[in-house]
């Protein structure tokens, strides 16, 4: 089916989100781009780039400071709307190895009050494949709840691994072309076994679904909730463009 125009779900009374079922699970995207299992009562997030400023800044690309701040501003209020018990960030959480030790107090503080808060799991990723653990929280590799199963990067389309596997990692983002214009966001991707995530944090750039890396994914047809200004808009892959 190919939609002339963006098509929005009614929001979820929790909150502007829209929701979704990943291996018979029912979920909920959040316009903020984490990912809610109210059912649960868990919070996902991928890719935070924590200190990915201060990266730049080191090597001469000079980007506002404030990324960490602004990203752990905007987890904390996702999680007190929706009343979170516990988080899975699914990898790259930090920008680099060092990332941890370049957090302002400030920071350090209110990761500290996070972490403490919930039960908070952190899954390595390529970015961070040993997330520092000094403020609290534990690390794994991958984890299994219920009938999902959380890890940073997805395993190939062909592999039976893929049934409720939620990840990260490919930033995704989708457009599309209305009223003769291109409109493009970061956005959930989604075929009803298997969800990516988009990047929550700040400084976060994307991959267009339709790249190889992606849409090797997801051989069947597949849905994106893309994150606009005003909430969260459903199309199918025949919508999309580059």
């Amino acid at each position: 089916m190919t939609l002339s125009r963006p098509t929005r779900r009614a929001p979820n009374s929790q909150g502007d989100g829209l929701p979704l079922q990943v291996n018979g699970q029912r979920l909920l995207a959040d316009a903020s781009g984490a990912l809610i299992w109210p059912q649960r009562r868990a919070a996902m997030v991928a890719d935070l780039h924590l200190e990915k400023g201060s990266a730049f800044a080191a090597r001469g690309h000079l980007l506002p400071p404030y990324d960490t701040a602004a990203t752990l501003a905007r987890l904390e209020e996702v999680l007190e709307r929706h009343r979170a018990e516990a988080v899975y960030c699914l990898g790259d959480s930090f920008h680099d190895a060092d990332a941890g030790s370049r957090l302002t107090a400030a920071d350090k503080a209110r990761l500290t009050r996070l972490t403490r808060r919930y039960r908070w799991t952190w899954i390595c990723g390529n970015h961070d494949p040993a997330p520092p653990v000094d403020w609290g929280g534990r690390v794994v590799e991958e984890t299994t709840l219920g009938a999902l199963a959380f890890r940073h990067q997805a395993v190939p389309a062909a592999s039976p691994r893929r049934a409720g596997e939620i990840s990260g990692h490919y930033h995704p983002k989708a457009a599309v072309r209305w009223r003769h214009k291109r409109i493009a966001g970061r956005c959930f991707v989604s075929d009803g076994r298997r969800l990516v995530l988009p990047a929550f944090g700040a400084f976060t750039g994307g991959l267009n679904v339709l790249e190889p890396a992606i849409a090797a994914l997801f051989p069947e047809p597949y849905e994106v909730l893309l994150i606009g200004r005003t909430g969260i808009y459903s199309f199918p892959k025949t919508a999309l463009v580059l």
